[in-house]
């Protein structure tokens, strides 16, 4: 019985400094990828500014539709009884 004790304990050290190593790497993985869309962001960010800058302001108004969206739908009913 004490084998098995020292063989269930061991492999419960074992679980834990494999968790604990997952852990490690996973966390290492989770940080790299933000950092890599942070400076994705960033350079986007960048290039956006300097494409704004590099237009006309008028060029810019011009190119956004106008929404519809002053107008009320007909499909919604009115307080009133009919």
């Amino acid at each position: 019985m004490a084998e098995s004790s020292k063989k269930n304990e061991a492999n419960a050290q074992f679980a834990k400094t494999q968790r604990a190593s997952d852990a490690k790497q996973a966390m290492a993985e989770y940080e790299t990828a933000a950092a890599a869309i942070r400076a994705k962001t960033e350079r986007l960010k960048a290039l956006r500014l300097a494409r704004d800058a590099a237009a006309p302001p008028e060029a810019l108004a011009a190119a956004k539709p106008k929404s519809a969206g002053g107008k009320k739908s007909k499909s919604r009913k009115s307080g009133k009884p009919a």
